[in-house]
């Protein structure tokens, strides 16, 4: 069992930055590769950034790329998302994820989730 808890959203004007960040419990985080999703309303969950158990490789939405910068800290069982350049259409709840295979864009194989931190970029 993984327990997963995000921080650091919150209200900004486009061209800013955040860092989210999402703090594991429970069983070796090292074990798991780790992702981020957001998901807006009415519209469908997708996958922001994904990285690998030892941080070594990372992946991301088109969208994001340039913009954002998944990362990890194993030792403090911590995986960061620095969002730069912000846009009103990042504006969504953001989601973190794990599954102990390897990183896939696809929401639902991951096993664990945490409840989310509300991120909104204003014009």
């Amino acid at each position: 069992q993984v327990q997963l808890v995000e921080s650091g959203g919150g209200l900004v004007q486009a061209g800013g930055s955040l860092r989210l960040s999402c703090a594991a419990s429970g069983r070796t985080f090292s074990s798991y590769a780790m992702g981020w999703f957001r998901q807006a309303p009415g519209k469908e969950r997708e996958f922001v950034a994904g990285i690998t158990r030892n941080g070594g490789g990372t992946s991301y939405r088109d969208s994001v790329k340039g913009r954002f910068t998944i990362s990890r800290d194993n030792a403090k069982s911590t995986v960061y998302l620095q969002m730069n350049s912000l846009k009103p259409e990042d504006t969504a709840v953001y989601y973190c994820a794990s599954r102990g295979g390897p990183v896939t864009d696809r929401w639902i194989l991951y096993d664990y989730w945490g409840q989310g931190t509300q991120v909104t970029v204003s014009s």
